[in-house]
């Protein structure tokens, strides 16, 4: 029997390995830029004609882009689930906001779940450093904007995810970010205007879920996600049905053209 001579590992072949594995796991994030080629050799403990192969097979496969004079950059697509386009589509309708919700059921319960299990203390930190942003956006009532709060709820939960240590919920919820957002900033202002005690429950509910991660409660974490989510669906689905009522009563004062 005949065995094919075992080629060599090439040095490139380490690099890329290792960026890779930082990719995956949320270490280097979509459109962050590498350091120096100088200084990413010297932290590697490589040459740079093996760094500069490494940087062409991960630019090949599509994961790296290299800019004349600018750098190297971990590819942009990377962190995007949906095109701007759709993003605007899903947006913009109602129903869409409701799917989102209920995918949001699936993947945040999950995050919750393993992040109470698995959440170091960098990542602890991380998780409280975003809930006190956020809760300083609660506090500011009337000074914050819609699109500020929503950033910091989507950070806060973006938090968790990154706690969960699994690369595709991380990923997932990554490429969800803009979308988490904008569905915040678009769902606030009818649920503060519906309710007035919707800013408080939304502040308790962040913070039980903040309280069950941090002392490892998984169950807990998970159940407090889910009836967080509930909540939200619940206003929001009286939101849409007294939209629908006022934009009734207006056609039948003759205020407003029926849509055809």
């Amino acid at each position: 029997m005949g065995f094919a001579q075992v080629q060599p590992r090439r040095l490139s072949d380490d690099i890329v390995a290792k960026l890779e594995g930082m990719i995956l796991e949320g270490t280097l994030k979509a459109g962050e830029r590498l350091p120096a080629e100088r200084v990413l050799a010297e932290q590697f403990g490589v040459s740079r004609p093996s760094l500069r192969e490494a940087m062409q097979k991960l630019a090949a496969k599509g994961l790296l882009i290299s800019r004349q004079g600018g750098g190297n950059y971990i590819a942009e697509s990377l962190g995007s689930t949906f095109s701007d386009p759709l993003l605007q589509l899903l947006e913009n309708n109602p129903e869409a906001q409701r799917d989102l919700l209920e995918f949001r059921h699936t993947l945040e319960g999950s995050c919750a779940f393993y992040a109470a299990q698995r959440a170091t203390e960098p990542d602890r930190l991380r998780l409280s450093e975003a809930f006190q942003a956020l809760q300083d956006c609660y506090a500011r009532v009337g000074k914050v904007s819609r699109a500020e709060e929503g950033a910091a709820d989507a950070r806060f939960h973006l938090a968790i995810a990154e706690a969960s240590h699994n690369a595709v919920l991380l990923h997932t919820i990554r490429g969800l970010f803009d979308l988490l957002k904008r569905n915040v900033v678009t769902n606030i202002g009818g649920m503060y205007a519906l309710r007035t005690e919707t800013r408080d429950m939304l502040m308790n509910q962040h913070r039980a879920l903040y309280e069950a991660i941090i002392e490892g409660r998984a169950e807990s974490a998970r159940e407090l996600s889910n009836r967080h989510l509930h909540y939200v669906q619940e206003v929001l689905s009286e939101v849409l049905l007294e939209a629908q009522r006022t934009a009734r009563a207006q056609r039948r004062a003759g205020t407003i053209s029926p849509k055809p």
